[in-house]
């Protein structure tokens, strides 16, 4: 498919080149001189594993679909039923409307109707844009409509370091803290220090066959308030980084361990810089609440090393 084609959008520049889908605004496609610094997709094939979904209002899991907010409680579909939850928001799959696209930039946007399940309105809009710092993602959340709403984002990228195994790549997450989860569900339990644990990447290391599935906190940023997450294949000499700034507190680092699916297997890591954590519905911790016309803005970039 070409630029032209209204279900997918190509744009390309400081030699990045990225396929944005119109449905879900998933990224199927991103890569460097011609080297893939995502999982990506076919044309023809549906999105496998959430690779390159854009995940609205709420990131990662929801107890039971269930959650009270302003004291009405609200039951979502459970979309994730071997686990009881309500996965990865409202937007994945649906069709987003193209705003601009040229060729180093495209922006889409779409509004999430109220619904019994959700009863708010917000308007979201985001622009991808490549240039020679990265592939670049901006998004703006507006509440529409006249009820608080309660809101929460993060992407759901595959990042590939290079050709060597999972195993043989090296991660650095500047994160001191790790939520632990539930082995069943992967439902929230504790924040707990990732010292002395496996989930310690501090200081890069090879990943090994270490299984995370996990959401971390607690960032080291630069001066600029930026944290960034690296994952590197040392055999090869190349990798892939991605930074954001304070506006995402958290980040869910999945080293896409599919038993159903060994083929889909620690095919990429998905690091995925999130406003709040798993389950924010329920426990309100670092949650969005966005006043009728107020608006949120966050955004990271992808790039190659």
């Amino acid at each position: 498919m070409n630029r032209t084609d209204p279900s997918e959008y190509r744009i390309e520049g400081g030699g990045y080149t990225a396929v944005v889908l119109a449905l879900g605004a998933a990224v199927r496609e991103l890569t460097h001189d011609g080297r893939p610094l995502v999982v990506g997709f076919g044309a023809q094939e549906a999105m496998p594993n959430f690779r390159g979904a854009f995940v609205a209002p709420w990131p990662n899991r929801i107890e039971d679909g269930r959650y009270a907010f302003d004291g009405v409680t609200h039951e979502l579909p459970v979309n994730e039923p071997e686990r009881g939850t309500a996965l990865h928001g409202l937007v994945f799959d649906v069709p987003w409307t193209l705003v601009e696209h040229t060729g180093s930039s495209v922006t889409l946007a779409c509004t999430i109707e109220p619904v019994a399940a959700y009863p708010f309105e917000v308007a979201l809009e985001v622009r991808f844009a490549v240039d020679a710092q990265g592939f670049r993602t901006s998004i703006t959340a507006t509440n529409a409509g006249s009820l608080r709403a309660p809101y929460g984002v993060c992407p759901h990228p595959y990042l590939v370091a290079g050709p060597s195994p999972l195993n043989d790549w090296v991660l650095e997450l500047p994160a001191a803290t790790v939520l632990t989860v539930t082995p069943d569900r992967l439902l929230p339990v504790a924040k707990e220090a990732v010292a002395g644990t496996p989930f310690d990447f501090r200081t890069a290391h090879a990943l090994g066959d270490v299984q995370i599935d996990h959401a971390f906190t607690d960032l080291e940023r630069d001066g600029a308030g930026r944290a960034t997450v690296r994952v590197t294949d040392p055999i090869h000499g190349t990798g892939t980084a991605m930074v954001w700034d304070g506006s995402c507190p958290w980040v869910q680092i999945h080293t896409a361990d599919l038993p159903l699916k060994p083929e889909s297997t620690r095919l990429g890591l998905a690091v995925e810089p999130m406003t709040c954590p798993p389950d924010a519905f329920n426990t309100g911790e670092d949650l969005i609440v966005l006043d009728p016309g107020a608006t949120h803005r966050t955004g990271w970039t992808i790039s190659a090393l």
